[in-house]
């Protein structure tokens, strides 16, 4: 039940929220559970007000049962936040348009790039950089499996600077050129809470 502003509000962070449908199967569970909350969004939930440590532990329970879990440490929650950031601006906005991924990401969590990117490296034993660039390639592969774009339309959606740049990457980070990768039967394909 989303309902408006109040003076009390309590912030959960989600791991593994990574679509609008994942919003909508943690909205369902508040609902189920009679949990009033004022926003829902990718890794985030805004309560309307404190919830029992009862409650919590009982939202987590249901929560665990669909992939997800209430993040407690904030380091967990700052990667949370960090990865994200990083989904909405690739999968879940239009064209990048020259997204300045430390400018982007600091004026985002109001913390030094330097800090955010030691620290995810730290904890996820990958550079932030490099799963910027898986998260890219996920994203290459959604357009070719759909056939939606050509690849010089992929480049400048994902702001590549060119198909070339855009081939080679997603070479290295595969094994196969988009073409190849197109015309292969497999495609895998990663689901983005596995990157």
């Amino acid at each position: 039940m989303e309902v408006g502003s109040s003076k009390s509000k309590d912030v959960l962070y989600i791991k593994n929220m990574v679509c609008p449908r994942c919003i909508m199967a943690v909205k369902g569970i508040l609902d189920d559970e009679g949990i009033p909350y004022m926003n829902v969004s990718l890794g985030e939930i805004t309560l309307n007000g404190k919830i029992t440590p009862e409650k919590r532990e009982g939202l987590n329970e249901r929560l665990e049962k669909i992939g997800f879990t209430i993040i407690n440490d904030r380091k967990g929650q700052l990667i949370e936040q960090i990865k994200n950031l990083v989904i909405e601006a690739i999968h879940y906005t239009g064209p990048m348009e020259k997204v300045k991924w430390p400018e982007y990401l600091s004026d985002g969590l109001h913390l030094d790039y330097k800090y955010l990117s030691s620290l995810f490296s730290a904890v996820e034993s990958i550079t932030l950089e490099q799963y910027i660039i898986n998260q890219k390639i996920e994203k290459i592969k959604e357009f070719l499996v759909y056939d939606e774009l050509g690849l010089k339309e992929i480049a400048f959606q994902l702001d590549y600077s060119s198909v070339a740049y855009l081939s080679n990457q997603f070479k290295k980070v595969t094994g196969m050129t988009p073409t190849q990768f197109k015309k292969s039967a497999i495609q895998n394909r990663i689901s983005l809470d596995d990157i």
